[in-house]
């Protein structure tokens, strides 16, 4: 360690990877991204579930409250710039505590929203804190797992968002009947302690430390140097999202306007989907770490076209959930790689930055999809405006994966 800094000594590209791993493991890091992600969630998912809810008490029509969700999606790249900077000049943990307890207090305050006005500029605020989560959580996890376990692990990091669905779901199950939509969001307030995991029990990533910029415009200039890379993995993450919120967004309002389904019965089919998502991202997960990132994810995609006409036609409610489930088994599946992926393609110096900021922008390009679906739903029916879209969104999605590279396995910490 040298006089004038306060950093470890750089670690050897060839072995930090395996340093890293002996020195402080990576479970803690897994563990707090994947409990992050899946609090993040947990929050988004209750303005969906509570949607019509939400709506009746600030007298409002469904369309005006799927707007605070396409809100919610819009301010997700301010948090990621915020808070990618943040990562890649100052190190992971103290971005990602800062954030943790950032949205959890926008989420307690969304439970005393006394206005439609007030709900829509909390939802905003959330976004900027669902926005900083992912990027941070995942540069952080990838960095310090072992390569030959980086897409099993994507998957299982991934599927935070799922379980998040899942605990929203029970959430809406036990507590909405009896107490309404407001007392939800106070639960909200839970990452403010995984911060505290994050403070003592997750280490400061090796590689950062290795590959950090020495400066503001140092690190401006690299990520400029990579622009090419920003464009693709933002449409990459256009489709990604538009994949994964036109199944998901608006699938309890479909099964409560289309199918006439009690708050309960929702929330069960609901649950039974999410299920086949943490499977699905798992599962497909590990695969790609043998069969290859783009193949994996484009089997998935094709799989998940001929799901759609069981998830979004099926003639009894049997078909319907085995179809909901088929399909957010195949959704999550090519989501499940996502984390490996950018990781993968994105330099170290800016790996805090680059792929939550491209994701982030992915997902404002595809904010706009819930609010079209719901208006459309209003001419054609919910059933035939989520079966048109995601058949045109997953067509799409196979199209870009292919068009990309991949560098599956890559050792992070070894160029120059």
């Amino acid at each position: 360690m040298t006089a004038d800094s306060p950093y470890p000594p750089a670690v050897s590209p060839t072995n930090i990877t395996s340093t890293n791993t002996k020195k402080d493991g990576h479970g803690a890091a897994v563990f707090a991204g994947f409990l992050g992600w899946t609090l993040d969630a947990f929050d988004f998912f209750l303005v969906v579930l509570c949607l019509t809810a939400i709506a009746k008490e600030f007298h409002r029509p469904d369309k005006d409250i799927v707007f605070s969700i396409t809100l919610t999606l819009a301010f997700r790249p301010v948090g990621a710039f915020i808070f990618g900077l943040l990562a890649d000049r100052y190190g992971r943990r103290l971005p990602l505590m800062l954030d943790l307890i950032f949205y959890s207090v926008v989420e307690v305050a969304t439970g005393f929203a006394h206005s439609y006005i007030t709900f829509l500029v909390l939802r905003a605020l959330f976004g900027i804190g669902m926005g900083g989560e992912w990027g941070v959580g995942a540069s952080l996890a990838m960095e310090k797992v072992p390569p030959k376990l980086r897409g099993f692990l994507s998957g299982l990091l991934q599927q935070g968002y799922a379980l998040g669905n899942l605990l929203a779901t029970g959430c809406f199950f036990f507590v909405f009947p009896r107490w309404g939509w407001r007392p939800m969001f106070f639960i909200g307030g839970l990452p403010a302690l995984l911060a505290l995991f994050v403070r003592f029990n997750v280490k400061e990533s090796e590689v950062w430390h290795k590959t950090r910029q020495p400066d503001w415009s140092s690190l401006g200039r690299e990520i400029l140097r990579h622009w090419k890379l920003f464009l693709y993995l933002t449409l990459l993450m256009m489709m990604m999202n538009c994949s994964s919120h036109g199944t998901q967004d608006l699938f309890p309002t479909f099964l409560k306007r289309f199918w006439h389904r009690t708050p309960t019965q929702v929330a069960g089919i609901n649950a039974i989907s999410a299920m086949g998502a943490i499977l699905g991202g798992t599962l497909i997960g590990f695969l790609s770490d043998r069969f290859g990132r783009r193949r994996a994810m484009i089997t998935s995609f094709i799989l998940a076209i001929a799901c759609i006409p069981l998830w979004a036609y099926a003639p009894t409610v049997t078909v319907l959930v085995i179809g909901g489930f088929l399909i957010q088994f195949m959704v999550q599946g090519a989501w499940g790689i996502i984390p490996a992926h950018l990781s993968e393609l994105s330099p170290d110096s800016v790996r805090g930055f680059l792929p939550g900021f491209a994701y982030q922008c992915g997902v404002l390009l595809a904010s706009w999809l819930p609010t079209f679906q719901a208006a459309l739903a209003e001419h054609i029916s919910y059933a035939r405006a989520m079966a048109l879209t995601s058949l045109t969104v997953f067509a799409l999605a196979i199209i870009v994966v292919a068009a990309g590279r991949e560098k599956k396995g890559i050792q992070f910490g070894s160029a120059p």
